[in-house]
C-alpha cells in the first residue's frame, strides 16, 4: 500500500508539471539536492528538512541539513541501481513537497560500496569485495595549514593504509600555538565564546571535501565524533547540544560511502559523560543514519561494553593484547564482532611510553593481530623540526613500518576472502587461516631454525596436497619451499607430511610460514576447497 501511495503521488505530480529531468548517479555515489529556504532566525534550530527516497522496493528517509546562506541540502547514497524518486519534507512550505527523480547507474571503477561486517569477525565492501583493514591515525590533519594537509594526502596516496582515524573537532596542542586552525565547528571565537546552536558550515564543508579526497584514495574515514582533549568546550555541551551535533554531522557526512563512525576516542577520559550518555548517543547515530555505517567507541583505561546493539565492531586500545597472538584472539570470543586494535602504541621516539615502539615491534603487533583473526592500527610519533607527528597532524611518515605493512596488506589481499581466523585458538595460537585451505603461522620474536608441516585436524584428511612459503616480515621476502607436502594422520589432533620433511629457517625473528592447499590444477585453492 505504501508504494501505491507513492506511485499515485508521483503520477499526480507529473501531471501537474513537476520537473522531469533525470539525473544520474552511480550506485553508492552521492545524490545531492539543494534548495533555497529561510535564512532568518536560526535555521539550525527552527527548520526541519529532509527527503523520502524510494525505488519501489525500498523507502529511505534521509535527514537534510542547513548549509548556511539560506541553502538547504540533503545527500543520499543509493544502494541499488535503477530509478529512484523523492519528495522533500519540511516544516517550511518553501522546502516541502519538492518532487523529483534520478537514475542510479552501476558503480564505477573502484567503487565497491560502503564497508560492513562480514562473517562475524571480518569486513567486506557492499559488493562482497573483502576489506582487509590496515589503518592509521592522523587525529588533527584537517586543522593544519593547507599545504600540510596536501602533503598528508600525498603521503597517504603512497602509503598502505585503507582506513584513517581522524578527530572531527580540534584538539588543543602546542603545535596549534603556532598554527591555529583556520576554521572552527561553531559560530563564535576560541577558546570558549561559541554559539552551540549555530554550526559553522564552512568548517564542515572543509571536512566534506577531505572525506571525499580520502574516498578517492580508497581510504575509509573513521570519523571520531567526541574526544576528551578539548579546552574549547565541545566536550562539555549539554545533552541537547550533543544530540544536535550528532544529527548535523550524520546528515552531512552519512552519504559518503567511506564513512565510519567512532563515537569517541578514549571515551572514559571524558568525565562529562556517563555510559548511559554514550549509549544514548550511540543509539542516536544508529537511528538517524539511513546508510547504516559502521559504528564503534574507543577506550582509554576502561573497556566499553561492546555487546551493545549499536556497536558494529570493537575499536580497542590495548598494546599488550597484540604482543602475542593468543592474547589478541580473546576479545573476539567475548563480543563475537570484528576486533580492530586501533591503538597498540605508536612507532616513534618520544618520552611517552605509548609512543616509542620500534618499527620491528609495530610490524610484529600487526602480524600477531593478523593470525589471531583481528585487525591492527598504525601510529607514527616522530617529531620533526618543521612538523609535529604524523599521528597528531599528518604530513610525512618518519618510521620504518609502513613499507612492511604494505607487504602485509599484499599478503592479506591474497588470503581467502572469508578472512583469517584462529585455527586451534587455545593450543597453537600463532597460526591463523581457513581449515583445510590456508594456514599462516607467525613465529614472532621466536627464532626457530627449522619447521615441519603439522596441521590441526579440522578440514584435513589423508592425501591432501599443500605448498609452503617462508615469509620474512621485515625483509619483505617470500621464499617458496620446493615440492609438495602430502598429508597423513599423525594422531587424534594433527596431520603431518607423509615424507616427514624438515625445512630449514633463518633463525631470525619475524618469520612466518604460509601453507596453501593445492587444487587439481596444481595451483593454490583460493576460496573453495577443491575435490582431491
Amino acid at each position: 500500500m505504501k508504494y501505491i501511495r507513492y506511485l499515485i503521488m508521483f503520477t499526480l505530480s507529473a501531471l501537474c508539471g513537476a520537473a522531469t529531468d533525470v539525473t544520474t548517479v552511480e550506485k553508492w555515489g552521492v545524490f545531492e539536492l539543494e534548495f533555497k529556504g529561510p535564512a532568518e532566525g536560526n535555521p539550525f534550530l527552527e527548520v526541519r528538512f529532509g527527503a523520502v527516497f524510494t525505488d519501489g522496493a525500498s523507502t529511505v528517509v534521509v535527514p537534510g541539513f542547513y548549509d548556511g546562506d539560506g541553502v538547504y541540502k540533503v545527500r543520499f547514497s543509493p544502494g541499488s541501481t535503477g530509478d529512484w524518486r523523492y519528495e522533500t519534507k519540511s516544516n517550511r512550505w518553501e522546502l516541502t513537497g519538492k518532487l523529483g527523480k534520478f537514475t542510479a547507474t552501476p558503480p564505477g571503477s573502484g567503487n565497491h560500496g560502503p564497508v560492513h561486517v562480514q562473517n562475524t569477525f571480518h569486513f567486506a565492501y557492499a559488493d562482497g569485495t573483502p576489506f582487509k583493514q590496515i589503518g592509521t591515525t592522523i587525529y588533527n590533519w584537517t586543522d593544519t595549514p593547507e599545504e600540510l594537509q596536501e602533503e598528508t594526502l600525498r603521503t597517504l596516496a603512497a602509503a598502505p593504509f585503507n582506513k584513517a582515524r581522524m578527530l572531527l573537532t580540534p584538539q588543543p596542542t602546542p603545535y596549534q600555538n603556532r598554527f591555529s586552525p583556520a576554521r572552527w565547528p561553531y559560530a563564535g571565537s576560541p577558546p570558549h565564546a561559541w554559539d552551540y546552536a549555530r554550526f559553522n558550515p564552512d568548517y564542515f564543508r572543509h571536512i566534506d571535501a577531505r572525506v571525499v579526497q580520502l574516498r578517492e584514495l580508497g581510504i575509509e574515514a573513521d570519523v571520531i565524533l567526541f574526544n576528551p582533549y578539548g579546552k574549547f568546550g565541545f566536550e562539555t555541551m549539554d545533552a541537547a547540544g550533543d544530540e544536535r551535533y550528532v544529527r548535523y554531522v550524520v546528515a552531512r557526512l552519512g552519504a559518503y560511502r567511506n564513512i565510519w563512525w567512532s563515537l569517541a576516542n578514549e571515551y572514559d577520559f571524558l568525565r562529562t559523560k556517563t555510559d548511559d550518555d554514550w549509549n544514548r548517543l550511540g543509539t542516536l547515530v544508529q537511528q538517524c543514519d539511513p546508510h547504516q555505517h559502521l559504528r564503534s567507541i574507543h577506550n582509554g583505561s576502561i573497556i566499553f561494553d561492546h555487546n551493545k546493539p549499536w556497536i558494529t565492531h570493537v575499536s580497542m586500545q590495548n598494546g599488550a593484547a597484540v604482543e602475542e597472538p593468543g592474547r589478541a584472539e580473546m576479545y573476539r570470543g567475548v563480543w563475537r564482532k570484528p576486533v580492530v586494535y586501533d591503538e597498540v602504541k605508536y612507532e616513534g621516539v618520544t618520552q611517552y611510553r605509548w609512543g616509542n615502539l620500534t618499527g620491528q615491534e609495530m610490524v610484529h603487533r600487526f602480524w600477531s593481530g593478523t593470525v589471531a583473526g583481528t585487525y591492527v592500527g598504525h601510529g607514527d610519533y616522530f617529531s620533526t623540526v618543521t612538523e609535529d607527528t604524523w599521528t597528531s597532524f599528518g604530513g610525512k611518515l618518519s618510521g620504518q613500518s609502513a613499507p612492511r605493512l604494505a607487504f602485509l596488506r599484499t599478503i592479506l589481499e591474497q588470503s581467502p576472502a572469508q578472512g583469517i581466523d584462529p585455527i586451534d585458538k587455545w593450543q597453537e595460537v600463532n597460526t591463523g587461516g581457513v581449515p583445510g585451505l590456508y594456514y599462516l603461522t607467525y613465529f614472532g620474536h621466536s627464532t626457530p631454525t627449522e619447521w615441519s608441516l603439522k596441521l590441526f585436524k579440522n578440514g584435513v584428511s589423508d592425501g591432501q596436497r599443500y605448498q609452503a612459503e617462508i615469509i620474512d616480515t621485515w625483509a619483505m621476502t617470500i621464499t617458496p619451499v620446493e615440492g609438495e607436502f602430502v598429508t597423513k594422520k599423525l594422531d587424534n589432533y594433527h596431520y603431518v607430511d607423509v615424507a616427514g620433511r624438515v625445512v630449514k629457517l633463518s633463525g631470525k625473528p619475524g618469520i612466518a610460514v604460509r601453507v596453501r592447499r593445492i587444487g587439481q590444477d596444481g595451483k593454490p585453492a583460493a576460496n573453495v576447497l577443491p575435490n582431491d
